[in-house]
């Protein structure tokens, strides 16, 4: 054989702008891309929502990180771009998705898909034929940041049928959300605490299981969720890698990851 898999983008290449100090978002995207598909990152450390809206919701105006990551980008022949931030799109609001991508685009000036982790998230949400989610997000998300995202779903037509903050242990019960991050606890997260508190919590009004968060650590737990709680279960980078594919005119299946990515 003459040569050895690169991981070149032959089929498409990816954009995703991510949170500054996270090495979650990249390690599970690379855990599910499929052959021919290269991913590539910009990282952005402004406080979230990372576009803030104009006087009377007018447009939003960029942070400085993503105007930086999209004029990269736009030299990159990408084929899908994501801002890989769960926070932003609930915090930023009902409209903020769509305002973001018109804005972003334009400093792109690439023909390259434009998308938000938000519009990631209805996306899957309406292929996979989810109505009334159990919302599960990490517990970094203050008390607001959860409000919020209660509220972002119910205002797109998914109201949770409940929703729980992942209790990370008696090591941070007496750590601020906002102080978690900072002090290491995305880099100690184990995914099988994370596996019992959702089969234990998920209630059976609840059509399926949306795990929110780009930094949560989740993906490999997927699969045995589905098994064992027969729903389908949705998570944040899984949700995004397939919106991308498929903006990209991808269609390869993946296994081992849930069933949106088979859709």
């Amino acid at each position: 054989m003459l040569t050895q898999r690169d991981n070149w983008g032959a089929e498409a290449r990816i954009g995703m702008f991510i949170v500054g100090n996270e090495a979650v978002p990249e390690a599970e995207w690379w855990a599910m891309l499929p052959p021919n598909v290269s991913v590539h990152a910009a990282r952005v450390m402004a406080r979230a929502p990372w576009a803030q809206w104009r006087e009377g919701r007018a447009g939003v105006a960029l942070a400085d990180d993503l105007v930086r990551g999209a004029q990269q980008f736009g030299a990159m022949r990408l084929s899908a771009i994501t801002i890989g931030h769960t926070s932003s799109s609930v915090l930023g609001g009902k409209g903020w998705d769509e305002a973001v991508v018109a804005t972003l685009s334009d400093v792109l000036g690439s023909s390259a898909h434009v998308t938000t982790n938000g519009l990631d998230t209805l996306a899957a949400l309406r292929a996979s034929d989810i109505r009334r989610p159990f919302l599960v997000l990490p517990p970094w998300f203050g008390d607001g940041t959860v409000s919020a995202g209660v509220r972002y779903y119910a205002d797109q037509g998914y109201e949770p049928a409940a929703h729980m903050r992942y209790d990370p242990g008696t090591k941070w019960r007496g750590v601020p959300p906002n102080e978690m991050y900072p002090r290491g606890m995305g880099f100690e997260q184990e995914i099988e605490p994370l596996y019992a508190q959702i089969k234990a919590a998920c209630p059976t009004t609840a059509d399926g299981i949306l795990i929110g968060g780009t930094g949560f650590r989740c993906v490999a737990i997927i699969d045995a969720l589905e098994r064992e709680l027969k729903r389908p279960v949705l998570s944040a980078n899984q949700m995004s890698l397939w919106h991308c594919l498929r903006l990209s005119g991808v269609q390869t299946k993946i296994s081992g990851y849930g069933r949106l990515l088979s859709l």
